[in-house]
């Protein structure tokens, strides 16, 4: 993994592996999302399979990314944490893409 992950996105792992058995966390929180350049692209943590991707957040990859965690039973969290950055950045267009996320069905059952 080492080889095909950046710098920084290995950094940003390493960074947030205090605890919760090596997953980005805030107060004992999973965190999926690091969101990057105001919302256009963003480190995705797969918890699946322990990959980190970066992903344009406009970009095909980017839903199947989120459409393959919702399918592992993280669609809500993720959802939550997308509705978070949204209020705190209203500005990065988190809300567009969500409204992408549901109009793609990947948080459908």
């Amino acid at each position: 993994m080492a080889a095909n992950t950046s710098k920084t996105a290995r950094a940003s792992v390493r960074a947030g592996q205090a605890g919760q058995g090596g997953a980005l966390s805030v107060l004992g929180e999973f965190k999926y999302l690091i969101p990057l350049a105001q919302g256009r692209f963003a480190y995705v943590r797969n918890l699946t399979n322990g990959k980190t991707h970066h992903l344009r957040t406009d970009s095909d990859a980017f839903v199947e990314e989120i459409r393959t965690l919702a399918a592992a039973g993280h669609g809500a969290k993720i959802r939550a944490e997308i509705a978070g950055l949204d209020q705190s950045f209203p500005q990065d267009g988190w809300g567009t893409t969500e409204k992408r996320l549901v109009d793609a069905g990947v948080f459908e059952s």
